[in-house]
């Protein structure tokens, strides 16, 4: 899979980053949830992940054509 930066911002000292993919998919990095209460809420099957990221990092993402 070939990843191309789309942006990044810095918050409390971290860099949650979004990319995009070959695949015309988006890959995410964020903060790790470790909130018990809302990994329940959103039952996450085991070949999955949820990560948080600031609401600022979604200026990067391209509008839909």
């Amino acid at each position: 899979m070939k990843l191309t930066l789309l942006g990044s911002v810095y918050e409390n000292g971290q860099s949650p980053t979004i990319f995009a993919t070959d695949a015309g998919t988006y890959v995410v990095q964020g903060w790790k949830i470790m909130d018990s209460e809302a990994l329940a809420q959103m039952k996450i099957p085991d070949h999955e992940t949820a990560v948080e990221i600031p609401a600022e990092l979604l200026r990067f993402v391209p509008p839909s054509a």
